[in-house]
């Protein structure tokens, strides 16, 4: 899901990928606001924060079940900072995000302490794309296509361990067209 991914004002703010023990955080605002989805990842929550990101708009995307984000004057996306994010996970949220996000430094606010902060999002790479529409709702996901896209997220995170594993995209095509009668896209 497209998210930008922070590196916060306090800790170590080194941008080597090489060193396990770089301090990051990630705005999220689709499917990564669940803790499940979080956890099936990552194996764990991060600690987070509730933030907000001006100047963009979160889309629905027709026959897709997560959301886009493009930069959208007087626009606004309510989501959250997951703090404390490792290379490795950082990694992992890359790969998730696959090609069809561009990871941006962006700044967010905090809405518990209206810190701003600096962090990594994922932007929908395509920003001509005329798939996208509306705005996307988190709540309406996870009444009606969460529990499908949390089994598909652990399919993916469970063939990462593997050498040769799907990409993302992949996994997310490849598993709902095995559940087509689901009702999975938007």
């Amino acid at each position: 899901m497209a998210s930008p991914i922070s590196v916060t004002a306090v800790g170590n703010c080194n941008h080597g990928d090489n060193n396990n023990n770089i301090i990051r955080s990630v705005f999220v605002y689709g499917s990564l606001l669940a803790d499940d989805v979080v956890r099936a990842l990552l194996r764990r929550v991060p600690k987070n924060s509730p933030a907000i990101l001006h100047g963009y708009h979160r889309f629905s995307i027709k026959g897709r079940v997560y959301p886009a984000i493009l930069p959208v004057e007087n626009k606004k996306i309510i989501g959250r900072v997951l703090m404390d994010i490792t290379a490795p996970e950082l990694d992992i949220l890359d790969k998730f995000e696959d090609y069809e996000y561009e990871r941006r430094l962006v700044d967010v606010s905090l809405l518990d302490s209206s810190d701003v902060l600096q962090a990594y999002t994922y932007v929908w790479a395509n920003n001509g794309d005329p798939d996208l529409y509306g705005e996307w709702d988190f709540e309406a996901w996870k009444e009606s296509k969460m529990k499908d896209f949390l089994n598909m997220t652990m399919e993916f995170a469970q063939a990462q361990e593997l050498p040769q594993s799907k990409p993302r995209v992949a996994t997310y095509e490849s598993y709902y067209k095995q559940n087509e009668g689901n009702n999975i896209s938007s």
